[in-house]
Formats: structure tokens, sequence, C-alpha cells
């Protein structure tokens, strides 16, 4: 049944996926699973800090700027103009997967000749950066993403295009670019800078054939009716604009980057889905209003093996939070919602979701701009039995009476309420046995039908276990 539900899912036109939380939310597996019905799969902000990990017959394979289509033979991935690319990460990244057994990805590679590089550089200032700010760092991954970032807006970066105009100009702005943070940071700052010019020279000359102008490329591509997948990545709370600033990354995580990242008409895009976890993590400064700095937490994190893929940090861990679930879906516009890693909470006795902010006993309409009063609010939660069975084990048709009586996914689901709309399917996928790609299952009709459970905000419910 699922081939069928996510064929009739991914429309002609692009289909965006978006991380509704503060990133990890498992956004990986769900693009894995639509990508096997997608014809294009793309990205469109960030760089290497973002990391998924998708596992196919046993293998792991590790994504940080490749696109995680690239594993299906069928997907045309694309690499886009609101990207930054850090070219000997992805070179490694491509040689480390090669040996993990992927193969013909030069022919499905395409790399925005719009994308900004991020050199070693903005690398080594990152660093700098945050060492300077102290006790107040943002908790950054130190790969140059916001350095690079900065460039762009003041528009001193260097385009994958400019690789292949006049060298001897790309060789002066270099020398230039570098001479400037020299005279900030002096002798912290060491770059040999004859060895970079001869390095990316070499590698421009490897990635040449992956050059286009995808701009071109995406409006053939939904001009020719084919189904475009945009892989999200960060999280909408990480949004520039958006986020918890200043504890944000530097591009656009939200719906409307797909649009600035890939030069793709916000007609064309059919739906979005947002990737939201049962419970909420973060990693970095910043508040985090449901952190449960305790046993609970700690009991989240070990479950859920909550651990970054490109840092290996400890991600911090608390309950699900319907105040931001609500904010997110506000700025995304969900009309299709992913809730994983549901069964990570099978073992709690009692749960409890975060459905309302207050600031000195007032209540809060939204939520907040200002970091410091977000750092003050007290959260009132709805308190309830859990369900203390292990879902993950149990065929679709047959999820248990104590998950199904649970207010829980109403809770979660009602957070997307504005639309007003019913949920037409709700769908259960878990791994199989064995093997950890997700298993194709049946719907849970007499979930579906159930009066406790019509979802009010979102037109799909999908649930992805984590074991």
């Amino acid at each position: 049944y699922m081939g069928r539900f996510f064929r009739a899912n991914m429309e002609p036109g692009a289909c965006v996926v978006v991380g509704a939380q503060w990133g990890d939310e498992g956004k990986g597996k769900f693009v894995d699973m639509l990508a096997e019905k997608a014809d294009v799969v793309a990205r469109c902000a960030g760089g290497n800090n973002a990391g998924h990990t998708v596992v196919v017959d046993g293998k792991s394979f590790d994504f940080h700027l490749l696109p995680s289509g690239l594993i299906h033979v069928g997907c045309l991935c694309v690499i886009g103009n609101g990207l930054v690319v850090h070219l000997p990460g992805l070179l490694a990244e491509i040689e480390k997967n090669e040996k993990k057994g992927l193969t013909g990805w030069a022919s499905r590679l395409v790399i925005s000749d719009r994308a900004h590089l991020v050199f070693d550089l903005h690398q080594e200032i990152d660093g700098l950066e945050e060492k300077e700010k102290g006790g107040s760092s943002i908790g950054t991954t130190k790969r140059g993403i916001g350095p690079t970032y900065s460039a762009k807006a003041a528009r001193t970066g260097f385009r994958v295009c400019d690789l292949y105009g006049d060298w001897a100009v790309f060789e002066t702005r270099f020398r230039t670019f570098v001479a400037n943070y020299q005279k900030r940071y002096g002798a912290e700052l060491q770059i040999d800078i004859a060895a970079e010019i001869s390095r990316y020279k070499q590698m421009a000359e490897t990635i040449r054939p992956l050059v286009r102008d995808t701009v071109v490329l995406m409006q053939r591509e939904l001009a020719a009716g084919k189904r475009v997948l945009v892989e999200g990545a960060n999280a909408t709370m990480l949004d520039l604009d958006f986020g918890t600033y200043p504890y944000v990354t530097s591009s656009s995580c939200t719906v409307g980057g797909a649009c600035t990242g890939l030069g793709v008409p916000a007609r064309s895009i059919r739906a979005v889905y947002g990737v939201v976890k049962a419970y909420t993590t973060r990693v970095g400064g910043g508040a985090f209003p449901t952190e449960q700095l305790n046993e609970t937490g700690e009991k989240i994190q070990n479950i859920g093996q909550e651990y970054g893929v490109t840092t290996g940090r400890k991600r911090r861990c608390g309950w699900f939070d319907a105040v931001q679930m609500r904010y997110s879906h506000a700025i995304n516009g969900f009309d299709k919602l992913c809730l994983t890693k549901l069964d990570v909470l099978d073992t709690f006795p009692e749960i409890k979701v975060g459905v309302a902010y207050r600031v000195q006993g007032q209540a809060l309409e939204s939520f907040p701009a200002d970091m410091n009063v977000l750092a003050q609010v007290e959260v009132e939660y709805e308190t309830f039995p859990g369900w203390q069975t292990n879902i993950s084990v149990r065929r679709a048709c047959r999820c248990p009476p104590s998950l199904r009586l649970s207010p829980f996914v109403p809770l979660v689901t009602a957070a997307c309420a504005p639309l007003q709309r019913p949920a037409r399917e709700c769908a259960q996928v878990y791994p199989r046995a064995g093997n950890a790609r997700w298993r194709e299952n049946a719907l849970d009709r007499r979930w579906r039908l159930s009066r406790r459970h019509r979802c009010p905000g979102i037109a799909t419910l999908i649930i992805l276990y984590y074991r």
C-alpha cells in the first residue's frame, strides 16, 4: 500500500520536506522513502553543517552536502544555488560513500553554477569568531557556513561559476579576500594562498562535468511534469529570519528556501511536508523551553540515540512543544505531517506536551522573537499516561488500544489546526526485521476512523518508528 500512498502524494511539481523543530527530526529517512517515487531530489539551503544517515541493505550512507536521493538510480540530484559548497568536503563525501557501494553518481549529480564556495579560510574564521564570543558563543559546527553566507551578503563571496572565468581575476580577488581577513586576525589566521589557489584550480576541473545552470534545469524538469522533491536541511527554528535568533544557522530553512535556493516558483509547490519528532531536541546554545535537564531528558537521549550525524554532539532533549509547532506551521503551512520516533516514548509511564507559554503569569499569544523572553517562559503542560507498549513491533492494522486512546497524536496534529481540514489518511511505517529499510504496510483504518484520532489540521499523517 505504501508504494501507492507515496506515488499518490508525489504529484508532478515540487514537494518540499521541511524540519518543523530545531533539526534532527528524521528528514533523511523520510526523504529516502519519497525519493523512490521522485524524478528529481534537490537541496536548496545550508552546507555540510547538515547531515542525514540513510541505511540500505545494511550499509549506512552519510550525506552532508549530497542530496540523500543519490542512492536511488532513477533520481537526478541537484545541489542548488542556495547552498554553500566546501569542495574538498564534497569530494571526500563522494569518495567515502563510493567505498560503501555508491555507484553511478556522476551521471546523476548536478551542482549549481550559482552556489557559493566555502574555503578552508571560512572554517578557520568560524572557529575564531566562536572563540571571540566566549561564553555567549552560538555553538556552530565550525564548518565555515556562517562566514560564507556573510561574504555572500557582503557581495565579496565566490561562486562556483567564478572557477571557470578569468583565472587571473579569481586569483587576485582571492588574495585580496584573504588579506582583508588577515588584517583583522593577524597571526591567528594562517593560510598558504598559493597552495589553496592551486588546489581549487584542480578541483574546478574535477567537478566541471557536474556544473550546470540549475535554474534552467529546474524549470525544464517542472515543465516536463516531473516529480521534484526538495530536501530541507536544518529546520524552521534554525531559520535565519524565523528561528531563535541569534542561535540559528545562516540560511533559509523554511518552505521559502525552496524558491530562493532553487529558483522554483511558489506556484509550482504542490505539497509541504513537515517532519516533526514526538519529542523535541536541539544542539548548540539558545533557549529551549521544554528542555528536560533531568533523568527524563537523559532517558530520551539514550533511547533515541540523540547524537549529531555531522558533529557527534549530544542533543539536548525535552517534551513535545505544541506552541513551537503552531509557530512553525504558521510559517510553512504544512498540509502533510510526518511524526517520527514515536516509539522512543514507549516506556514512559507519563508523557507531557507543552501547550502554552507564560511569562510572569501572563499567557503569550505567540512564539516570542526576543530570546531573553523565551528564556523566561514557564511552560504549561498537558500530562497524560503513556501507552507503555512496544508499538514498533505491531502491524499497522493493529495499533495498540493504549496509543489509540492516548491524546498525544491529536495534540500533535492540533498544532496545525489553522488549516481546518480533517486527515484523509494515517499511515504507520517501520523497519523490516533484519533490514533497516522501511517496511511498506497497510493503513490502520480503525485508527484513521476513530473519532478521537481525527487530525484537525493536516491532510495526511505519517508515523515513522525509530526501531
